[in-house]
């Protein structure tokens, strides 16, 4: 009995410095796969694209919180002089202009979610490509996502080379 004991000691030691010889030699990276997406130059052409689309609903979104701020101004600075149905008209229509403003502003997110998720469809087959890549080019034995660790050292993360990858598959070849 205490000589299988001995071996099991021996066995759990042997084995707590093989997986300490394997785990130096493993080699981790770290990815931000979201901002490697949004810095790539794809990404930043696609919401240039997105600004160019959603301007004028964004101008009618101003458009109306500039009206409602003078309207708030006016009253502020003239309620003194003005008749309660006055300031109750320029109240209703100040909540009516509020109440377009969230309308809008809730419409054009909406809006602005589907065209993104349009827009970036199949990003995701072109990142884990492009980490399989990157994956063979250097070595790696396991990349993880940024958010799964602690702390990382900038030593660790390819982010940046997550994006060159994503941009050098958008290259004519």
């Amino acid at each position: 009995m205490r000589l299988i004991k001995l071996m099991s000691a021996g066995l759990v030691l042997a084995l707590s410095v093989l997986s300490l010889t394997v785990s130096a030699e493993m080699k981790l990276a770290v990815v931000d796969v979201d901002r490697a997406i949004a810095g790539s130059e794809d990404a930043q052409k696609l919401l240039r694209q997105l600004q160019q689309e959603f301007s004028t609903d964004e101008d009618t979104i101003k458009k109306i919180q500039t009206e409602a701020a003078e309207l708030l101004q006016k009253m502020q600075k003239d309620s003194d002089v003005m008749s309660d149905s006055e300031k109750r008209r320029i109240q209703q229509e100040i909540e009516s202009l509020n109440n377009d403003f969230v309308y809008q502003r809730q419409k054009l997110q909406k809006e602005v979610a589907a065209r993104q998720s349009e827009l970036f469809a199949g990003t995701e087959d072109k990142v884990r490509k492009a980490i399989e890549e990157l994956v063979l080019e250097n070595d790696y034995d396991m990349i993880l996502p940024r958010a799964a660790a602690l702390y990382v050292g900038d030593l660790y993360d390819v982010t940046r080379k997550v994006t060159e990858k994503l941009n050098e598959m958008n290259q004519p070849q």
